[in-house]
């Protein structure tokens, strides 16, 4: 969600957007099935609001997600991609209701399938919706796009001695709480084998190399 922001910081950067659609869909003209899972930070961070209720705070937090989604999609349709959203909470005027069979037909027609809402439950990150969704569907992979390299032993942006991890197990990302994806999401893809990559969605290639197993960002495995 966040790097949608592009340098405005928040809300939703079109030309962010147009450029992240180029990039899935040099994936999918390569014959890969591709369903995403936005965030919303670039719009709301509940966790910020500390005396608001918690569910109103993270209902809010679905809705962040669901613009991002239709943000990125309408990014697909003017790049001549098919792509469908679809939620976890139901919206039918403006998405599909998320239904598993559905999701991986729209996958095995070549269409792009954006998961927003989350789960569609209070007290579940995207993280743990990209790990769940990952799951249901068989992917290969989680590939989680951010704003920097990868996984560090620091934060690079206030320690310049920090330094990229390349690879890195489950275990040792929820023993040393490196700031990857939450507790939820990690132990999930651990449980069912999903390995993740963590990447910079802003250099474009990216995608591509990872799929053609060039070493890029950080895994987790």
């Amino acid at each position: 969600g966040e790097a949608l922001a592009g340098d405005k910081k928040t809300g939703f950067d079109e030309a962010t957007c147009i450029g992240v659609a180029k990039q899935v869909k040099e994936l999918v003209d390569d014959g890969i099935q591709v369903a995403i899972v936005t965030g919303g930070g670039n719009f709301w961070r509940g966790r910020t609001h500390q005396n608001m209720d918690r569910c109103t705070a993270d209902h809010i937090g679905m809705l962040a997600t669901t613009m991002n989604a239709l943000a990125l999609q309408d990014g697909f349709t003017q790049i001549g991609v098919e792509s469908r959203v679809q939620t976890g909470i139901e919206m039918r005027q403006i998405a599909e209701f998320y239904i598993r069979k559905r999701a991986t037909r729209h996958l095995q027609k070549e269409r792009i399938v954006i998961f927003g809402c989350g789960t569609g439950s209070p007290f579940f990150s995207t993280d743990t919706a990209a790990a769940l969704r990952s799951a249901e569907i068989n992917a290969d992979a989680v590939l989680k796009a951010t704003n920097v390299d990868g996984i560090y032993t620091a934060d690079p942006k206030k320690d310049p001695n920090a330094t990229l991890i390349d690879e890195v197990s489950y275990l040792d990302v929820l023993n040393k709480k490196l700031n990857v994806m939450d507790s939820t999401a990690t132990t999930l893809c651990m449980d069912n084998e999903i390995p993740i990559i963590v990447f910079n969605i802003n250099k474009k290639g990216n995608l591509l190399d990872i799929i053609n197993n060039k070493k890029v960002g950080t895994l987790v495995k």
